[in-house]
This record gives C-alpha cells, sequence and structure tokens, in this order.
C-alpha cells in the first residue's frame, strides 16, 4: 500500500507540472545575451568572465538536493528565499486516515540565502524541528574554492566549504538524560562543517560531502562529534524534470548506539532522500521522499530514527525563488 502511494504521488506531481508548465529554462553558460534568460536561472552563477571559451560548468541548478545542500553558490547581489516542508510518517499508523502523513507538518523550514559576492553566500533560517530541540535557528557561510570548467582537465572539480551554527529556542527541560537540559546558551548550540566536492559527467552529476557536527550539550555517554560521509546525485529525465537523490552515513559508536537503545529505545539509521526537480520559469521544485526525521543538518545527521525498511518516510516539497537584492557596479 505504501509502495502504491508514493507511486501515486509521483505521477500526480508529474502531470500537474507537465500541464502548467511550458518553459524551458536555457543554461546562460552558452549564452552571451542573457538578458532574453529567465531571471532565476541567470542569476544563480556568474558564467565566468568575457571571452572565456569554456564555460564554467553548472554542476547542480540549485543550492540543494533533498537532505543535502550542493557545491553551488549564488552570484554577487542575488537572494534565494526556500521553503521546505517535510509531512509525517508514511508508515503512521493512522494510514488513510491522517492520508498518509500529509495531515501532519513534521517539520518546516524557511529559508534566506544572499550572495555576497559571486564566490561567497551568507544563509539565515528558522527550522521549526521535529524533536524537543526545536525552534531552531541557523546562520551559515558557504564559500566556492573551485569551479568545475567545461572541457578542461585543469579544473575538473567543484569544491565548495559550508560552515553553520544552529540555536534551539526550545525551553529547557533541566534532565541530564533529555537533550534540552540546557543550562547556558552554548548548550543550545550546534555546528557543522561540511566539504562538498562534486563534478559533472555529462548530464550526470555527482557530490561526496564530508562532514564534522559538533553539538555543545549530548546526554551523559553521548558523543558530542560525528563524523558523515554524504553523498549527491542528478539524473536529468527531460531538460525540466530531474531525479535527484542524497544520502548520509553517520560514523556513531556503538556505545552512541547502545546507550540511546536502553535508554529511548530507539535505533539510528543512516538519511537516505529520493525525489524529483522539476525546473519552471521563475522558481525550482523539488518533491522529496526521505527517512530523515528532521530538515537541519545539525538535527537529522545524529537523530534519524526511522528507515526505508520498514517503511518509514515521509513526503515533501522544496520550493525555492532567486532575486535580484543589489547590482554589482562593475556588472551594470
Amino acid at each position: 500500500m505504501k509502495i502504491k502511494f508514493l507511486l501515486l504521488c509521483c505521477i500526480i506531481s508529474v502531470h500537474v507540472f507537465a500541464q502548467n508548465d511550458t518553459t524551458v529554462i536555457k543554461d546562460t553558460a552558452m549564452i552571451k545575451d542573457t538578458t532574453v534568460v529567465d531571471i532565476s536561472n541567470e542569476l544563480n552563477n556568474k558564467q565566468g568572465a568575457p571571452g572565456d571559451v569554456r564555460p564554467a560548468a553548472k554542476v547542480f541548478y540549485g543550492q540543494r538536493l533533498i537532505n543535502a545542500n550542493t557545491v553551488e553558490v549564488l552570484r554577487k547581489g542575488v537572494m534565494e528565499f526556500r521553503v521546505i516542508h517535510n509531512f509525517g510518517n508514511v508508515a503512521d499508523s493512522a494510514g488513510v486516515r491522517n492520508f498518509f502523513g500529509l495531515d501532519g507538518a513534521f517539520d518546516v523550514k524557511i529559508g534566506f540565502q544572499i550572495g555576497l559576492s559571486d564566490k561567497t553566500n551568507i544563509l539565515l533560517a528558522r527550522a521549526k524541528g521535529a524533536s524537543s530541540v526545536s525552534q531552531l535557528w541557523e546562520f551559515g557561510i558557504k564559500h566556492q574554492f573551485l569551479r568545475q570548467v567545461v572541457d578542461d582537465q585543469k579544473h575538473p572539480l567543484s569544491l565548495t566549504v559550508f560552515a553553520n551554527v544552529v540555536a534551539s529556542a526550545a525551553k529547557a527541560t533541566h534532565n541530564i538524560d533529555r537533550e534540552t537540559n540546557f543550562n547556558s546558551f552554548g548548550d543550545r548550540l550546534s555546528e557543522i562543517v561540511q566539504l562538498m566536492i562534486a563534478r559533472k559527467f555529462g548530464s550526470v552529476s555527482l557530490q561526496l560531502s564530508p562532514t564534522y557536527l559538533h553539538k555543545h550539550y549530548v546526554i551523559p555517554g553521548d558523543q558530542s562529534d560525528l563524523f558523515a560521509l554524504g553523498g549527491g546525485l542528478r539524473i536529468p529525465i527531460s531538460k525540466r524534470f530531474i531525479f535527484i537523490a542524497d544520502y548520509f552515513h553517520t560514523f556513531r559508536s556503538q556505545a552512541s548506539k547502545d546507550l540511546y537503545y536502553n535508554l529511548q529505545r530507539v535505533h539510528f539509521y543512516d538519511a537516505l532522500g529520493v525525489g524529483f526537480e522539476i525546473v519552471t520559469q521563475g522558481h525550482v521544485f523539488h518533491m522529496n521522499f526521505t527517512n530523515a526525521t528532521e530538515i537541519d543538518e545539525n538535527r537529522f545527521i545524529s537523530r534519524t530514527t526511522t528507515t526505508w525498511g520498514k517503511g518509514e518516510f515521509r513526503w515533501g516539497f522544496t520550493i525555492s525563488r532567486n532575486f535580484i537584492l543589489f547590482r554589482d557596479k562593475k556588472n551594470r
């Protein structure tokens, strides 16, 4: 029943967007006159200096896949507004009564990403959170060191670093066996440092994302430092309809796993997301299916407690739109 529901959701979304969108977005990397190109595509990336023979490769179209950030950055003066919404668990026992989880807003995140330069972006976001550590405020920075150049063996990869700090505004419980045992502001914080390495092979894009997570407060016996390895994939099915996926494996100690099972009877699982990217004129829409229990990397890397193996996944969406926040004088 769950598989049939998943297939039905995919078919409905494909049909709806095929009817509503008749615009094909062009890749500005091969176009000199960008005034005729959709603004969201033209603003997303600066495609090299005038006179460049080999344009920079656009490895991914947007700033995010399902759960993972991408190696891409916005150009100077551009702001992206992004909304991510995850519904309830499809495997919920209520089944049809809660429309397989769609009656519930499991987690929601609203954020802004701003291009301070063509290589450096800042991020500001607020997430609802799906556990006791909720009301999450995020500040992040994203810097691109390298960018893949088409048909240039000297520039075969794109490389970006992302770092953030997330603070929880949830009410403190003052219980050492709970993650909300906040005795100071520092206990509410967690940070991530992530290196994203990506390459486009023809029309297929791949990315690896080694990630380090530090949490300022953990329950006694848990790990405050976690390492994870993420991977991302983008395969175009058509010009406007693309298959996307990402996966994170967390290197958690067995002692930490045993601790949570004994205290809360929970198991931890790797986060796997699959979905479809639908490119339209003016915005990008993602239809997401994931077992990740929260949206923020600072949370789902360490706290994914549901598994695809038991049909425990949720349907969600991401929608983003780019705006001109300010214009770079040299590019006017």
